[in-house]
């Protein structure tokens, strides 16, 4: 039962469509209708401006954290580590699918690349941390945020792996499936970034 309830609180979590009520609430618009048409942060940054921006990625980290913190605060005491890790994958599984999939946002949703960050600084923080700066080197260095997000969902598994020694498999395979799940989600994006026609962001322009 305890992982039907976190699933379904996750999956509600994950289904509040940040990006999709901002547009709508504060700008009368529909964020999937505008730029790349992703109901995402890094959309949101370019049509609705760095403020909208940084509100949309804020919510959308929490709710990847809170998905999998909010069974640890409630039930701790009662799980052993095992039991408490494999809540922990559920949730931020089912946190990621609500916010590619909105219950609230007819389905509809964006890439879960800051969701899955949530989720991850959850799980494991130390990898999460490294994925963090990686991500803003690869961003500042080519002004690409998809390129910066491919390469930090791909080092994140490797991190977990062979940096902290990880020696539980259900985190190992839950690792590979997010970082594989967020480079899949991002497939338009290569075929652009290979084509040099992908979109570009500088993160120190007013």
């Amino acid at each position: 039962m305890d992982f039907i309830l976190f699933g379904l609180i996750a999956y509600l979590l994950g289904s509040i469509p940040t990006a999709v009520w901002v547009g709508k609430m504060r700008f009368n618009l529909d964020i999937r209708e505008h730029g790349s048409k992703n109901a995402g942060a890094t959309n949101t940054f370019r049509v609705l401006g760095k403020n909208a921006g940084i509100f949309v990625l804020t919510v959308d980290v929490l709710k990847g954290v809170l998905a999998v913190v909010i069974p640890f605060l409630v039930n701790d005491f009662l799980w052993n580590n095992d039991h408490l890790i494999h809540l922990k994958i559920v949730s931020g599984i089912l946190v990621v699918i609500g916010h590619i999939f909105p219950l609230f946002a007819g389905f509809k949703g964006g890439k879960g690349v800051a969701t899955s960050l949530g989720v991850i600084l959850g799980v494991h923080p130390q990898a999460a941390l490294i994925c963090i700066v990686l991500f803003l080197i690869v961003f500042i260095a080519f002004n690409y945020v998809s390129l910066g997000a491919i390469i930090s969902s791909a080092a994140f598994p490797l991190l977990v792996v062979f940096v902290f020694k990880n020696e539980n498999t259900s985190l190992t395979i839950f690792s590979v499936v997010l970082s594989s799940a967020v480079i899949i989600l991002h497939h338009q994006n290569i075929k652009r970034l290979i084509a040099g026609n992908e979109n570009k962001m500088n993160l120190f322009k007013k």
